[in-house]
């Protein structure tokens, strides 16, 4: 998800028109700032990433949602 606003250890996240408020707290000792990407677990960010690990990242659930949805 990509950070839109930053407050505290919480952010305002969007991803595919879906909003989520996300801690940050997980992530204290990374420098975060609007417009980074970040892997969300269960409210958590968890990870920062490039625009291209995000990218790739929403390529490969896409695949898998394609694929369950023909019933592979």
């Amino acid at each position: 998800m990509q950070i839109v606003k930053i407050e505290g250890f919480n952010a305002h996240c969007v991803a595919k028109g879906i909003e989520r408020e996300v801690s940050l707290f997980m992530l204290q000792d990374e420098s975060l700032e609007i417009g980074n990407f970040v892997m969300v677990h269960v409210g958590y960010a968890i990870q920062k990433m490039s625009a291209m690990e995000a990218r790739s990242a929403w390529e490969v659930y896409d695949e898998m949602l394609a694929l369950e949805a023909k019933g592979a």
